[in-house]
């Protein structure tokens, strides 16, 4: 049986994936309410489109198209970042598989942190398309706002 002084080296070593681990988890809860406002805004704007008239009704079935297109998006990041965060796991337990049971699995454990840190990779690269399509919908609804008939000031142009 291992003594514990002969596992503090695996246990410093389990510390990376555990503190990767806990950034994840960070993003995730991020990630998630983005998808939550989402789907409430999505839901809002369907509400909306019986009412709207032929015009209004473009506009929001744009909108509508614009919010599956971020969900989809956001999917993608919320499935990369839960499996990084999966493997991550399983990494931490073959780091310690390796210790008590004294194997030699050097590429399995650079396999699975190269794995865990490409889909991390791969849903910041999810969050960040979602950040520039969410801002085109915003800059469409603002241009909208700006063509219509206003008894307020005219806005100040934006500068791009």
């Amino acid at each position: 049986m291992e003594t514990l002084s002969s596992l503090l080296p695996i246990i410093q070593l389990a510390i990376t994936p555990v503190i990767l681990i806990s950034g994840m988890g960070a993003l995730m809860i991020t990630l998630t309410n983005r998808m939550a406002r989402i789907v409430d805004r999505t839901r809002k704007v369907a509400e909306m489109i019986p009412a709207a008239t032929p015009e209004d009704r473009q506009h929001l079935d744009s909108q509508l198209k614009i919010m599956w297109r971020r969900a989809l998006l956001i999917r993608r990041a919320v499935t990369s970042n839960g499996l990084s965060m999966l493997v991550s796991c399983l990494l931490v337990m073959v780091l310690f598989a390796t210790a008590i049971f004294h194997l030699q699995m050097p590429a399995l454990i650079l396999g699975l942190f190269a794995t865990s840190i490409l889909l991390l990779i791969a849903s910041l690269v999810e969050f960040l398309r979602d950040i520039f399509v969410s801002l085109h919908a915003l800059h469409l609804q603002v241009e909208r706002a700006r063509n219509r008939p206003s008894t307020t000031a005219p806005w100040p142009p934006l500068k791009e």
